[in-house]
């Protein structure tokens, strides 16, 4: 992993800030950030590969067939659990790497990732990776990691709603520790600032270009009315159009499900997607050229002042869905190499994905 930690990047970005113009402040933060991406990618890139396309050949030669009957009867069941389970795989990746700590539930001697801010009301699927861990326990015990499980389990999420096929490189282990820390630093919040949320996808070697495509997940995700009130009374009139009737529909439906005091509506939740909410398509990114992203982070990407790649990014994914598609497959890739190399030496293949071997 980097040396550094997010929070340098956040301090030097307000004493930046507090000197100087906002003209000249986004200048110099483009210059930042581009800087911080080649020292962040420097470090990934030489780093030792320990994953391969066919690590269970011989001792678990239908790991892939079994994650994939297991992925097809929950999304048959409920379309939802593909976001989840992708939300899972990249909640995972942002802590310590793709280890499955993400999994693990409290203990007197741990704790787990779940509760932290970030994860505790937007996680879930965790059954359905027990499910598949007991149905790969029954072929091949002790063999396939609960992080491998995820992450085949995310690619095929992402099929069973149509989005695009990628190999996954596999070997990960699963590690025997847990970080309640990072999960409140390193993972994006829903009101975060464009620059803050790049620094943290630079953080984990991965460029602007692969945060653009891997925000385009959400276009088969939800989002709780504590997650998206900020954004419906805030600036979401002033970059929709006001005098679009479908606008002021949209926008008066979101109101109705989140209202503006109180917290009975807290856990109410509605699609980020309201065109194609289970399909896995480019309509997310249509509709932040609209203006109606459902969340802040989301509509920075297009909306920002700061935001010029970014933009010009969702406008090419929103006309080309194949260019996304494409992009979208590259950067899970690389999202899931993201590994924690302690988990190599000290790490395992736990029996249960919730608690470490005893």
């Amino acid at each position: 992993m980097p040396i550094f930690h997010i929070s340098h990047f956040l301090n030097l970005n307000f004493k930046i800030k507090m000197g100087i113009s906002n003209k000249v402040y986004g200048v110099v933060m483009m210059i930042v950030y581009c800087g911080l991406f080649v020292v962040s990618y420097s470090l990934f890139e030489t780093g030792e590969t320990r994953l391969t396309l066919d690590y269970y050949a011989k001792t678990c030669p239908n790991v892939l067939q079994i994650v994939r009957k297991e992925m097809e009867c929950a999304v048959l069941s409920e379309p939802r659990n593909a976001a989840l389970v992708v939300r899972l795989h990249f909640h995972d990746c942002f802590v310590q790497g793709c280890d499955g700590s993400v999994l693990l539930d409290d203990t007197i001697t741990l704790q787990g990732e779940k509760k932290a801010s970030n994860n505790i009301h937007s996680l879930k699927g965790f059954r359905i990776i027990d499910r598949i861990k007991n149905s790969i326990e029954s072929e091949c015990p002790g063999i396939v990691s609960c992080a491998d499980i995820l992450t085949i389990a995310a690619r095929d999420a992402v099929i069973l709603v149509g989005g695009p096929y990628w190999d996954v490189p596999l070997g990960r282990k699963d590690s025997t520790s847990a970080s309640y820390e990072l999960a409140n630093t390193n993972l994006p919040s829903a009101n975060e600032g464009l620059l803050s949320i790049i620094s943290k996808f630079l953080y984990q070697g991965l460029s602007v270009t692969d945060m653009v495509a891997l925000s385009g997940a959400h276009t088969i995700g939800m989002a709780r009315c504590e997650n998206f009130r900020q954004r419906i009374y805030g600036d979401f009139d002033a970059t929709s159009d006001p005098n679009n009737p479908i606008s002021r529909s949209y926008i008066e439906k979101l109101r109705s499900i989140c209202p503006l005091v109180g917290k009975t509506g807290e856990n109410n939740i509605t699609a980020m997607d309201n065109m194609t909410p289970e399909l896995f398509d480019s309509s997310y990114f249509q509709m932040l050229m609209r203006g109606e992203g459902v969340l802040n982070s989301d509509q920075e990407l297009y909306s920002s002042l700061l935001g010029i790649e970014t933009k010009a990014l969702v406008k090419k994914y929103a006309a080309d869905p194949i260019a996304f598609f494409q992009q979208f497959s590259d950067s899970m890739v690389k999202l899931g190499n993201i590994t924690n190399s302690d988990s190599f030496v000290n790490g395992e293949v736990r029996k249960n994905c919730r608690f470490i071997n005893t």
